[in-house]
């Protein structure tokens, strides 16, 4: 009876620990105050991702909306620079801002997880600059999709909760 148990619940874990993607972040620039939540943000749009030979597009834009979103969530006045990838072009813009946003888009990968096996992947640097263009906080955020899918799931929605967490936490 208690082999049965065991070999059930350890099955059981497997499962659950299938249906649960999985993320890592790697601070590379570490904030020494948190952000101000009457600042206004400018979030650049990065150039699409790609993984080998195959280009995603729509992914720099899928993450530039990502980023945004989760900006919005403490900020009043967060915009995106269609157009603009890099720090001096944010910087060119007329309108004052408080903060600038440039995320990276350094790996994007999206599989037939539930064909291959293989799971969906992201790396994401997200860099926040003062309006002196000083680098306040920098993060590379790495996610993993789950192994069981079925079907639908794509690297964009691995985008949301890590970036969510991170922003977070420049704030609070």
């Amino acid at each position: 009876m208690s082999y049965m148990k065991t070999a059930l619940m350890t099955a059981l874990s497997l499962v659950l620990a299938a249906c649960a993607s999985t993320y890592t972040r790697q601070t590379v620039t570490a904030t020494k105050s948190k952000l101000a939540t009457t600042g206004s943000v400018l979030v650049a749009v990065p150039h699409d991702g790609a993984y080998g030979d195959a280009s995603y597009p729509g992914s720099g834009s899928a993450t530039a909306n990502a980023v945004r979103a989760a900006f919005s969530r403490f900020s009043n006045n967060v915009q995106l620079a269609s157009g603009c990838s890099e720090l001096s072009c944010l910087q060119s813009n007329p309108e004052h801002f408080a903060y600038y946003v440039v995320p990276q888009v350094l790996h994007w990968e999206d599989r037939a997880t539930e064909w291959s096996g293989k799971k969906d992947r992201i790396e994401v640097k997200i860099t926040v600059y003062g309006s002196d263009a000083t680098p306040i906080a920098s993060q590379i955020i790495n996610g993993k999709s789950k192994w069981l899918t079925f079907g639908g799931d794509h690297p964009q929605d691995l985008l949301p909760e890590p970036i969510n967490a991170y922003v977070a936490s420049l704030y609070q």
